[in-house]
């Protein structure tokens, strides 16, 4: 029975240590010496000679440990969730020890290595420098390391074969494809977004938002789908979905406008939806839901996992827009009933998840399947030329390169902080606007706005969306008394396009990121003229209301007589800010583990 275990053992190891051969495709070698003997033959090493043996002995302890590693990973899957807390960090601490100790192997060869490079050149340096074992130190640095190149090292052929067919991760052949900064920041947000299901998804990063949901969509729409589309989308999406993927000479996408919110809305939607464009859907188009929750730029929420739930019930894929969330308002991958999730959640890292608004970035998660598989394989009726990293990914060149993606790595530290200041800002500002009886806010921060239960059941703490919209019309004001009022809020907040930074960003939408839009609609997405867009930041509220308050009086007075006599008096400004500031920090601290969770010996 023993002898049994054993052949069973070592014919397992031989297979886990095929992976490290030069040979590994063609290899037939049955055990650990063989492949040993293999890979000297194969570089043309005397095994008789003093470095062939010594050569020989390091080769057949790597090929023995790369068995022993993938024994240690098995043990580790079988037994993890049965592990007490203690026992865990004993095992990581073990684990992260072995990654020193390899990378120490690593080093010790850097010497011997440039010693042997040095003496093919003919000594006068013209061979330049080779920085292969320079890099093992990288892997002690504290964070993602940028890695600015845009080609790889071969480490021989049948490698390199596996890499580009999709089997070989750690061979990376060309930095359009894959970077290890890269790989850092998808892993991440996948981290962030998905939780305890991170397993089950993937992500790609693009050079930004745009370039993400063009991505998505190029990869699940086929010419004279059907799309139904949340009406309050970003100009710029209106704009690819218009201009390019309806158009009859490229994609003749049919898009479905939908102008509600919950799932009962949309039930009826979809159904009549499915009724006008029958003749499309029976010649074998296929009906997919793209959504933007909460939606620019009135930052309304969506029912994000009962839209879902309807759409997977007709056979269409969910893509979701995400942005304004972040995943500290939602995580709609963490659903626990799978049919609620959306396929697939794009957000742009310029905004929010990076936060300088230094850089322009964007990402799509979906399900692994759906994103990557190696090149021959099928998994759930998808095939790997459908995933997303063949079919677009691969082919559209519109990566993410290494310094954008440690810039956004970096802001992605502050998220939780920062988002929580910018929603203690955004209901101060909000009750103090609305307040005032000839100011019309859009938010639905205030607890009687229509979209208020949607955001008080589906964000964290009921959260609101740090985007929304005013008006003065009440007030009757001049076009030229407004816009001298409008120039007049900068510097404190500025007069910019984009949203999700550090400092409270003001425009008219009308003018800027939704003028793609014609005026009819516009007036369906609820933008008028004056329509004020306001993206908080994380400045100092009463700072911003002051100079809102100044500029009122300078400028709006004088033609609405009174009109900043109507504002909230500072005594009531600064109760309302402690009050609020005490609750939303309450909330988030006060949702963190309690000590006993943490300490508790079952996870």
């Amino acid at each position: 029975m023993q002898s049994n275990n054993t052949n069973n053992f070592q014919a397992i190891s031989v297979d886990h240590a095929k992976v490290l051969s030069p040979k590994r495709n063609s290899t037939k070698a049955d055990s650990t010496q063989a492949l040993v003997n293999e890979q000297l033959a194969h570089f043309g090493i005397d095994e008789q000679s003093d470095y062939g043996r010594a050569l020989a002995q390091t080769a057949h302890h790597l090929y023995g440990a790369q068995s022993s590693v993938v024994q240690l990973w098995d043990i580790t899957s079988n037994t993890l969730q049965s592990l007490d807390k203690e026992d865990r960090v004993a095992y990581f601490n073990a684990k992260k020890f072995l990654s020193f100790q390899i990378a120490k192997i690593l080093d010790t060869l850097q010497n011997p290595f440039r010693a042997t490079y040095q003496s093919l050149s003919s000594g006068n340096g013209s061979q330049g420098h080779y920085p292969l074992f320079d890099n093992v130190t990288a892997l002690f640095s504290a964070t993602p390391v940028v890695v600015r190149t845009a080609t790889y090292v071969y480490a021989c052929t049948e490698w390199v074969d596996d890499a580009f067919q999709g089997k070989e991760f750690t061979h990376q052949i060309y930095s359009r494809l894959l970077n290890p900064t890269n790989i850092s920041l998808a892993n991440a947000i996948v981290d962030m977004e998905a939780g305890p299901y991170a397993s089950e998804y993937l992500a790609w990063n693009f050079n930004s938002g745009m370039a993400a949901i063009d991505a998505m969509l190029s990869n699940v729409l086929s010419h004279g789908d059907v799309l139904i589309v949340s009406r309050n989308v970003y100009g710029g999406v209106y704009q690819l979905l218009h201009d390019y993927f309806a158009r009859s000479n490229r994609m003749d996408i049919q898009i479905a406008w939908f102008d509600g919110y919950d799932k009962e809305s949309f039930a009826d939607f979809m159904a009549q939806t499915k009724q006008q464009y029958a003749e499309r859907l029976n010649k074998g188009a296929s009906m997919h839901v793209y959504m933007e929750s909460p939606c620019n730029p009135h930052g309304y929420v969506l029912d994000v996992p009962g839209i879902s739930e309807l759409a997977h019930a007709e056979g269409a894929l969910v893509m979701l827009d995400s942005t304004l969330a972040t995943p500290v308002l939602h995580q709609p991958l963490q659903h626990k009933n799978k049919a609620a999730r959306p396929d697939y959640v794009v957000h742009s890292y310029t905004k929010d998840l990076c936060g300088s608004g230094a850089t322009t970035a964007g990402v799509v998660i979906g399900q692994g399947h759906r994103m990557f598989q190696p090149k021959g394989s099928s998994v759930d009726g998808v095939d790997w030329s459908q995933t997303m990293f063949w079919d677009v990914y691969y082919i559209k060149g519109a990566f993410l390169d290494s310094e954008k993606a440690f810039d956004v790595l970096n802001g992605m530290k502050t998220l939780e902080q920062r988002m929580m200041t910018k929603v203690i800002n955004t209901e101060v500002f909000t009750a103090f606007l609305s307040s005032h009886p000839l100011i019309r806010v859009n938010c639905h921060a205030l607890p009687e706005h229509s979209n208020a239960g949607l955001r008080e059941k589906q964000h964290a703490h009921g959260w609101p969306c740090t985007l929304f919209t005013i008006d003065m019309a009440p007030a009757g004001l001049t076009r030229d008394v407004f816009t001298r009022f409008f120039d007049a809020l900068e510097p404190a907040f500025s007069h910019q396009v984009s949203i999700g930074q550090n400092n409270t960003i003001v425009l008219c939408p009308a003018l800027t990121s939704h003028s793609e839009l014609s005026a009819e609609e516009q007036k369906k997405a609820g933008i008028e003229l004056t329509t004020m867009r306001i993206a908080m930041g994380t400045d100092n509220v009463k700072q911003l209301i002051a100079h809102f308050i100044l500029a009122a009086r300078h400028f709006i007075d004088a033609g609405a007589p009174g009109f900043s006599d109507e504002f909230m008096s500072n005594e009531a400004i600064d109760e309302l800010y402690l009050r609020v500031s005490e609750r939303v920090c309450a909330q988030h601290f006060g949702s963190k583990p309690s000590m006993a969770s943490l300490m508790s010996t079952q996870s």
